[in-house]
């Protein structure tokens, strides 16, 4: 019988052999014990069934798919699409076309919106704009004492009904307002007789009369917007302030003002939006007297003056539109700003 051939010698390099371990310090290499251990492989996997395992495709690994969550704002954009954009572009159109009765042709112009500009309807519009920005900072710097007085008062029935009565007066509008005036402060009026006020040089149906009423439902509505950025001023602040020596009316200047401003201008934008729209009231009190950019509109449309100015009319709202458009556009960077320090 031939001896089985001892395995040649691994040369110089070459790694151990399968089931040898490397050489000990002693030079032996001594035999494993045992089968090689092989990794365990699930029951009914490639590996196991003999078949090599497919690789992964690259790209985005197994999962979920990823929600989508503007499909739950899909209701409101097409709720705002249909009661917003179709107006706000049939709007448009009509400011900027111009209808040939006689022919039926339609042709694009800027002849309404230079008009708008021109004359009366220029005067109203300013009219409006200085209404309603005079109107808005009184209403800003009173609704921000009675709103800081209530915050740091300690009665909460006082806090209450301030704000219970603050949300009925900021709603209550319109005519039966100007009818509350007229019955209060009008000629003939409760107070007006009382106080004699009309020897004072006093008129509700003129510009300061609007003023005085406009600023009864702004007020309020200044109330509800800056109470909860007053909340939000940490006593910590003012607390770290009085510390390090400050006056209180340092820690306004330049803790308490600045953190607010987003805040109060905000408001401020609020309250112009809401006097530079108001039309019933103004409508039923002065009438024309008083030049409004509502009211020249509502008589454009209506024909009360002068007939097919419907145009110029949308010419009109196209700049109210633009106008209340810049002045978010100044409001919206800040109030990204200090969104940070009232969380």
């Amino acid at each position: 019988m031939t001896p089985a051939h001892p395995a040649a010698a691994p040369g110089p390099g070459a790694a151990p052999a399968a089931g040898r371990t490397a050489p000990g310090p002693g030079g032996t290499s001594p035999e494993t014990s045992g089968p090689e251990t092989a990794s365990p492989q699930a029951p009914g996997s490639a590996a196991a069934n003999g078949t090599p395992a497919a690789p992964r495709p690259p790209g985005r690994p197994r999962g979920p798919r990823p929600a989508r969550p503007w499909l739950g704002a899909l209701p409101l954009l097409v709720f705002a699409g249909l009661c917003f954009g179709l107006p706000a572009g049939a709007l448009l159109y009509g400011a900027v076309t111009r209808t040939d009765p006689v022919a039926g042709t339609t042709e694009f112009t800027g002849e309404h919106l230079s008009r708008s500009l021109q004359g009366p309807y220029l005067t109203s519009l300013t009219g409006s704009v200085q209404l309603s920005a005079l109107t808005a900072a009184l209403a800003t710097v009173l609704g921000v004492l009675i709103a800081q007085a209530v915050v740091t008062s300690r009665r909460g029935a006082l806090r209450g009904a301030v704000l219970t009565a603050s949300g009925v007066l900021a709603n209550f509008g319109g005519i039966p307002l100007a009818f509350a005036f007229v019955a209060t402060l009008g000629i003939s009026g409760v107070v007006t007789e009382i106080g004699h006020l009309d020897a004072l040089g006093w008129n509700l149906y003129s510009f300061t009369g609007l003023t005085v009423i406009y600023l009864y439902f702004l007020v309020p509505l200044m109330v509800l917007v800056v109470v909860p950025a007053l909340d939000g001023l940490r006593p910590q602040w003012r607390e770290a302030a009085l510390n390090t020596g400050a006056t209180a009316w340092q820690f306004w200047r330049y803790v308490g003002l600045p953190v607010l401003a987003p805040s109060l201008l905000g408001g401020f934008v609020l309250l112009f939006g809401s006097a530079f729209a108001a039309h019933a009231t103004a409508a039923a009190l002065v009438g024309g007297s008083v030049p409004l950019v509502t009211l020249k509109i509502a008589d454009a449309l209506s024909g009360n003056v002068l007939v097919g100015q419907e145009n110029v009319a949308l010419a009109l709202s196209l700049d109210m539109i633009v106008i209340a458009g810049l002045v978010m556009a100044v409001y919206l960077p800040l109030q990204r700003r200090s969104s940070r320090w009232l969380r």
